[in-house]
C-alpha cells in the first residue's frame, strides 16, 4: 500500500458539501452586515444579515458571538469568491413550515409581535415565516388606521396554510369577537339598572357619546349629559375622558346611559325656590316667536311669553331680548310634575299699569281687525265689519 501524501490526507480530512445541505458550523467572526463560519470546509461559510433573518431591523453582534455553533443551510458551495454561502432564515422557515401546518390543524391560538403594518393589513413572523393578517381580520370592526399596531405583540389563528405559494393568512377577528362575547357576558351579570359605574370614552357623536364599559358599549344620550342644556357633546367630552355613569336602563344588549344623578336634581327643591310669587333673576338661553326660555340655573329653564315681557305691546321677543341677557322677572306658574315655570316682568308693575297697557294691546288687535274688513269686496264689508263689532268682546277677553 502506498504511502498517502499530506496533500491527500488533508484533502481526505475536508468534508465534501453540496447546496441545500444543512450542517453545523461555529461562528468565528460577526460583522454588522455577515457572520462568518467554520463548517469544517476547506472555505469558511458566510451567512449575510439578509439570510439571517426576515427582521432588518436586527443587531447581529447581539444575537451570536463568537463561539457560538449554529446550524445553517448550505446555499452555494462556492459564492464567486471561493465563500459557502449560508442562509439561517431558510432553514427556520423550513422548520416554521412544520410549526405553522401544527398550528393551523389544531387551531392553535399563536401570538406573534407585527413587524410591518401594510396597506392592506398585518405582517407578523412565526419562525421566519411570514403570515398576512388582511385589514378585515384585524379586529371585529373596521379599522381604517392600523398604524398603532405597529411593533405590538397580538394574538391570532391560522386560517390559510399554503406552502406551496408560500400563503399564510392569520386571523385576529375571530378572537377579538371571542373576548368580547366573554367580556359581555361578565358586565351583564355584574351590572344592573341605577348602579354608578367607571367607563372611558369611546367615541363622541352629534347626540351623544359612546362609552366603553369594559365589555359592551352604553350611550350617553346629549339629553343626559347634564341637567342643564349642553350645546354639542364635543365640548364636554373627549376620546379617552374616563367617566363616571349611572345606567338608566338596560334593554337586551343596548346600555342607556345618564349623569343626571339625582343627588344634583335640581328640581328637587324647585318648589321652594320658585314658588309662585317669587322674584328671580336668570338669563336668556333661547327664544321663539311666542316667547323667551329664561335659564334660573342649569337644568331649570322658565317660559316668558311674549306677552308678559313688557308693559308695552312686543311682536317677537327679538325686539326687545337677546340670548345671554340677565332679566328680572315674577313667577306666575309653577308646574312641578311636568317641570314647567312660566315668568311676567308684567306682573312686577302696578295693577292699574298693567290693566292699560292690556287695553292698548286690545285696541291694537281692534286695528288690525278692521285693516283686515277694509281689504274684503265692497259688498260683504258692512257684513264682516258687524260680525267683528258682535265678536270683539270674546276676542279682547281672550287676549
Amino acid at each position: 500500500m502506498s504511502e498517502l501524501t499530506f496533500e491527500q490526507m488533508l484533502e481526505d480530512s475536508i468534508k465534501t458539501i453540496h447546496s441545500g445541505e444543512v450542517v453545523e458550523g461555529t461562528v468565528i467572526d460577526v460583522k454588522a452586515d455577515e457572520i462568518v463560519l467554520n463548517i469544517g470546509y476547506k472555505a469558511d461559510g458566510i451567512l449575510p444579515k439578509s439570510e439571517y433573518s426576515n427582521d432588518t431591523s436586527v443587531d447581529l453582534k447581539s444575537v451570536v458571538k463568537v463561539g457560538d455553533t449554529m446550524e445553517v443551510k448550505i446555499l452555494k458551495v462556492n459564492d464567486g469568491e471561493g465563500q459557502v454561502a449560508l442562509t439561517y432564515k431558510r432553514l427556520a422557515a423550513d422548520r416554521g413550515n412544520k410549526r405553522i401546518e401544527e398550528a393551523f390543524n389544531n387551531k392553535e391560538v399563536l401570538k406573534a409581535e407585527v413587524s410591518q403594518v401594510l396597506d392592506g393589513g398585518l405582517s407578523v413572523i412565526v419562525e421566519e415565516v411570514k403570515i398576512f393578517i388582511p385589514a378585515s381580520l384585524v379586529s371585529d370592526t373596521y379599522e381604517r388606521d392600523l398604524s398603532k399596531y405597529a411593533g405590538q405583540e397580538i394574538e391570532f389563528v391560522v386560517t390559510e396554510y399554503n406552502p406551496k405559494k408560500r400563503r399564510y393568512i392569520g386571523d385576529r377577528r375571530q378572537l377579538v369577537a371571542a373576548e368580547k362575547e366573554v367580556l359581555l357576558k361578565e358586565l351583564f351579570e355584574r351590572i344592573h339598572e341605577g348602579d354608578v359605574v367607571d367607563g372611558v370614552v369611546k367615541n363622541v357623536t352629534d347626540f351623544g357619546a359612546f362609552i366603553d364599559l369594559g365589555g359592551a358599549d352604553g350611550l350617553l344620550h346629549i339629553s343626559e349629559m347634564s341637567w342643564g342644556r349642553v350645546e354639542h357633546p364635543k365640548k364636554v367630552f373627549k376620546v379617552g375622558d374616563e367617566v363616571k355613569v349611572l345606567i338608566k336602563e338596560i334593554n337586551n344588549n343596548k346600555i342607556a346611559l345618564s349623569l343626571k344623578f339625582d343627588d344634583a336634581n335640581p328640581w328637587k327643591d324647585a318648589a321652594t325656590k320658585f314658588a309662585v310669587g317669587t322674584e328671580v333673576t336668570g338669563k336668556v338661553a333661547r327664544m321663539t316667536d311666542f316667547g323667551a326660555f329664561i335659564e334660573l340655573e342649569p337644568g331649570v329653564d322658565a317660559l316668558l311669553h311674549v306677552s308678559q315681557i313688557s308693559k308695552e305691546h312686543v311682536e317677537k321677543p327679538a325686539d326687545v331680548l337677546s340670548v345671554g341677557q340677565e332679566v328680572t322677572a315674577k313667577i306666575v306658574d309653577f308646574n312641578e310634575a311636568d317641570k314647567k315655570i312660566s315668568l311676567s316682568i308684567k306682573a312686577m308693575f302696578a295693577p292699574e299699569v298693567v290693566e292699560k297697557a292690556e287695553e292698548e294691546d286690545a285696541d291694537e288687535v281692534a286695528v288690525d281687525i278692521e285693516a283686515v274688513i277694509a281689504a274684503q269686496e265692497a259688498e260683504e264689508a258692512e257684513e264682516a265689519a258687524a260680525e267683528v263689532v258682535e265678536e270683539a268682546p270674546a276676542e279682547e277677553t281672550a287676549e
